[in-house]
């Protein structure tokens, strides 16, 4: 350790108890922007194609996201090299946010997305190389990470060129390429998770940014529309969602992963940190920002007489669907465990969504809130009653236990 510190003076080495700083806060706030730029995108477009797109590139930021948190797991990112490097890759992702508008048009705005997305990605892999000076196992696998990278990039220039159904196509394949390449590299290689506090701290927080798309949602809906009773009933279930979000991770979830992530030592630690989190956090965020988009919808024809329409009640119920089915996946992951409730929820919301495509705005948001707040009941009054008998917490719990709780 010595002598990493005096060989590169710069970098930092973090411990156990290592937590977020307020620097990797600040840079999370460029991922906001390209979030609520997402989001705007995909209303604007109010058709599957649009949605697909969004969540490509969703997919394309989270994959940056995560490769930081890794970064900053392994050594302080609020200081020296690693905090020049991420004010560049800052930069370069608000451009990333800028172009989004213009990521699937005609014109040069897809090219300069795809350079400055490559970017940040250069960026960190570069960064990180330096700050594993004297590990050799990290260094091989930060430069078997290049590979898929590259062919990844490969295929999104490609795609930016051609534009069009073959650049939907191309940026697809490119991060299958991605994904699959350095999820299948990282099983049984080198990454190292030195604090796991740190790891589901930093999700934590993406979680309550992502979780803000959802009242941000609330006032782009409500923009310019007169103040009515309508409208405030509208705008109190959409906050009422946004809380229920969040209740559903941290009431519980959140402190049985870090507990049980905290158990783990080595290369268990790793896989389970892939993922649970690196893989298995992104269904989750997907589904906040889908229902984003159909609260924004609800809020937007609160006052209106007519249905809330295919588009905002799929994109509303598939949204919560699809966050609570990644919680299912989560606990899966995290705890070899099933949770019944929450997939009883899941379906309900998926059975509802149909009869939300005819029902008026202001009943078919009240229904996601019902639902919800029924799930949540439930749980704290089970969660208590575990509490009182002296039972371990949702989730904290040994695989043999059973599957579905």
């Amino acid at each position: 350790m010595a002598l990493r510190q005096k060989a590169l003076p710069t970098v930092r080495s973090t411990s156990e108890d290592h937590r977020a700083t307020p620097f990797e806060l600040f840079f999370d706030l460029v991922y906001v922007f390209a979030i609520t730029q997402l989001t705007g995108s995909m209303a604007r477009e109010r058709d599957a194609n649009g949605v697909f797109q969004g969540l490509l590139m969703l997919a394309l930021l989270w994959g940056t996201w995560s490769g930081y948190t890794w970064l900053g797991n392994h050594s302080r990112a609020d200081g020296g090299l690693l905090r020049g490097g991420m004010v560049v890759a800052m930069a370069a992702m608000f451009v990333v946010g800028l172009t989004i508008p213009e990521a699937w048009a005609d014109g040069p705005g897809a090219l300069v997305l795809v350079g400055a997305y490559l970017l940040v990605r250069w960026v960190h892999l570069t960064v990180f190389a330096v700050a594993a000076n004297g590990d050799t196992g990290l260094r091989h696998q930060i430069t078997i990470t290049w590979l898929p990278m590259a062919a990844s990039a490969a295929l999104l220039v490609s795609g930016a060129l051609l534009g069009s159904w073959p650049q939907l196509l191309l940026f697809a394949v490119a991060l299958v390429v991605d994904w699959v390449g350095i999820y299948l590299t990282a099983r049984n290689g080198h990454w190292r998770l030195r604090s796991p506090a740190h790891m589901t701290e930093r999700h934590g927080l993406f979680m309550i940014l992502a979780i803000g798309e959802s009242v941000i949602a609330v006032g782009v809906g409500a923009a310019g529309q007169p103040v009515s009773a309508a409208l405030l009933l509208a705008a109190t279930l959409g906050i009422a969602v946004a809380v229920c979000l969040w209740w559903l991770y941290f009431d519980v979830v959140a402190g049985a992963a870090e507990r049980r992530l905290s158990r783990e030592r080595g290369e268990e630690r790793v896989i389970l940190a892939v993922e649970a989190y690196t893989y298995g956090h992104f269904p989750i965020i997907a589904g906040i920002l889908l229902t984003a988009l159909g609260i924004e919808g609800v809020v937007a024809h609160a006052g209106e007489g007519e249905p809330l329409g295919a588009f905002s009640a799929l994109a509303l119920y598939g949204g919560v669907a699809l966050y609570l089915v990644g919680h299912l996946l989560f606990r899966l992951l995290m705890h070899r465990a099933l949770g019944r409730r929450r997939l009883l929820a899941a379906c309900a919301v998926l059975a509802a969504a149909p009869a939300a495509v005819v029902l008026p705005p202001l009943v078919g948001l009240a229904g996601v809130v019902a639902v919800l707040a029924a799930l949540i009941a439930v749980e704290s009054t089970r969660h208590a009653s575990r509490n009182g008998q002296g039972r371990t917490s949702f989730g904290d719990r040994p695989p043999a236990a059973g599957l579905i709780t």
